[in-house]
């Protein structure tokens, strides 16, 4: 039995090496068109992660924790209680405070009321010299008539300067009571400043022993207990505002000579995947790479040395409406993509010229303008009732 081999068909090989070529031909044109027309203008990395605020909830007060409001992935508004303290040493010392300011009032109206008598003393005291000088000038006139004895003249004389001691007791008595009260008010004068000021501290100590929420957003990483003796400074929880995300994009340094501030950056998450993408903008280009502020800097100084690519950190702002619809968290990977067509941009961001914060909150501002208030209270209530 034998086999036939058949000849190789030299059309066949030459076809399917021509089509072989125009497909490479094909590929190469569409890459060198892609890179020509959008990877060239095009920086993207997956060395990139959601950043965010974390803000810590710190007692301010030392005490004891009684209850506690709220638990990781709570919700919280901005002065919100979140955890209560013992508040029975503050409240004494409220009390004392109170009623300190009160009669420190009181006692300052005595010292108006006491310069208003000084001044009445005074002018009696004036009135007597005088008197006692007059009698002393026309005794002084009848001693040579023999009509008034040298004894009186010496008795009336004698009388002349104890008024005359008395008006300087006067004086120096109604100078330290007016060196008490001069160019000022009952409520401004010292004594009455220095025990509101006291109080002051005192209802402000008082409510801190309720902590309240910095700012609104949403409770995570709880570590406080109950029974647990906090002191001032220990973070007790911490409270993160999803809508204050942005990304930190680590990009290569061989990826920086184009970017620039402004220029926009599509983002998509690994949470959501490729069917959600945000709408951002690069806000800032980092100072220095990872490694130069990292805990232990790298040392290269050595003969074995080899050259790493370095990665510098770019903060990327996300589309606040977008993150409302899809929230991210903390810590997420994301992929970005950054359009460098345009490089007019400035690389280092602009002095601010407005003097308002990045970051504020008011809701510790709320303690001191009641405080204030009650200190206003207290002592129109001590004031004489007209």
């Amino acid at each position: 039995m034998s086999s036939e081999t058949s000849a190789p068909n030299p059309a066949a090989r030459k076809r399917a090496l021509t089509i072989l070529v125009v497909v490479l031909v094909v590929v190469a044109v569409l890459w060198l068109a892609y890179y020509l027309f959008y990877a060239r203008f095009h920086q993207d990395t997956d060395d990139a992660y959601v950043q965010g605020n974390v803000v810590s909830v710190v007692p301010q007060y030392l005490g004891t924790v009684v209850s506690i409001d709220a638990d990781d992935g709570d919700k919280v508004e901005a002065g919100q209680p979140l955890v209560h303290l013992d508040a029975t040493d503050a409240q004494v010392a409220y009390d004392q405070a109170e009623a300190n300011l009160a009669g420190t009032v009181r006692q300052v109206r005595g010292l108006f009321s006491t310069v208003e008598a000084g001044t009445a003393d005074l002018q009696a005291r004036q009135v007597a010299v005088d008197q006692a000088r007059a009698d002393v000038q026309r005794r002084e006139g009848l001693v040579a008539t023999g009509a008034v004895s040298k004894e009186e003249l010496a008795h009336a004389r004698d009388i002349l300067a104890s008024a005359e001691a008395a008006l300087a007791a006067s004086q120096g008595n109604l100078s330290r009571s007016q060196a008490l009260v001069d160019a000022t008010t009952v409520q401004k004068q010292p004594q009455v400043q220095a025990a509101a000021a006291q109080l002051r501290a005192a209802y402000l100590n008082l409510h801190r022993t309720t902590i309240v929420a910095p700012i609104s957003g949403y409770v995570a990483k709880r570590e406080v207990q109950l029974g647990q003796r906090v002191q001032p400074g220990n973070t007790l929880m911490t409270v993160v505002p999803l809508e204050q995300m942005w990304i930190e994009a680590n990009f290569k340094e061989t990826q920086l000579a184009n970017m620039r501030i402004g220029q926009p950056v599509e983002v998509k998450s690994d949470l959501y995947g490729g069917s959600v993408k945000y709408d951002g903008k690069v806000e800032s280009l980092g100072m220095g790479s990872g490694s130069a502020f990292s805990l232990l800097p790298a040392q290269n100084a050595s003969g074995n040395w080899i050259k790493i690519v370095q990665r510098v950190p770019v903060k990327i702002t996300l589309d606040a409406a977008q993150l409302r619809e899809h929230p991210l968290r903390l810590g997420l990977s994301t992929k970005v993509d950054v359009a460098t067509r345009d490089h007019d941009g400035p690389m280092l961001a602009a002095a601010r010229n407005d003097a308002k914060p990045l970051f504020e909150t008011a809701a510790y501002k709320q303690q001191q303008d009641a405080a204030n208030a009650l200190i206003v209270k207290i002592i129109e209530q001590n004031l004489p009732r007209k």
